[in-house]
């Protein structure tokens, strides 16, 4: 039996950073109890309003978020408020894969399209790396709006 994985952010901006990578994985906010996947906005706010129901100071509100795959098939992620800020290169990163099963002009060039729509919702493009005719197929480095790197590939 394999396990089944979360993948935890420390965040700033909780809510921020789900709403983002809920953009980039074509996720779904985590619905609060009681409630259903809907848009995700009406979805992250039905949370404001649970969190007051059950007492929790305004404060707290965006203390935690998370994201799911609507399929079932990829992890939830989480994203938890930390204060202290990043300050080094991610030891744990994320794959975007953006062309898989993509050879040729077209393996480098659904990267180079993807990496267009994230940098729109927030992303940064730091480096592109060439395919080099062995164990790479070429990638595209990014970080989030909070200075975590990813990959295109």
């Amino acid at each position: 039996m394999t396990a089944e994985i979360r993948v935890t952010f420390d965040a700033h901006d909780p809510r921020r950073l789900g709403l983002f990578w809920r953009e980039v994985l074509d996720y779904a906010v985590d619905p609060p109890p009681g409630c259903e996947v809907g848009d995700p906005v009406e979805t992250a706010d039905a949370w404001l309003g649970f969190l007051t129901r059950a007492g929790l100071p305004e404060s707290l509100h965006n203390s935690a978020f998370g994201i799911i795959d609507p399929s079932g098939k990829g992890p939830r992620i989480f994203f938890q408020q930390v204060p202290e800020d990043k300050v080094a290169k991610n030891r744990v990163h994320l794959d975007v894969r953006a062309a898989p099963g993509l050879a040729g002009d077209a393996r480098m060039a659904a990267p180079e399209v993807e990496c267009e729509r994230v940098v729109a919702l927030g992303a940064v493009r730091l480096k592109r790396f060439e395919p080099d005719g062995g164990m790479s197929a070429g990638f595209i480095v990014m970080s989030d709006p909070e200075g975590n790197e990813f990959c295109l590939d």
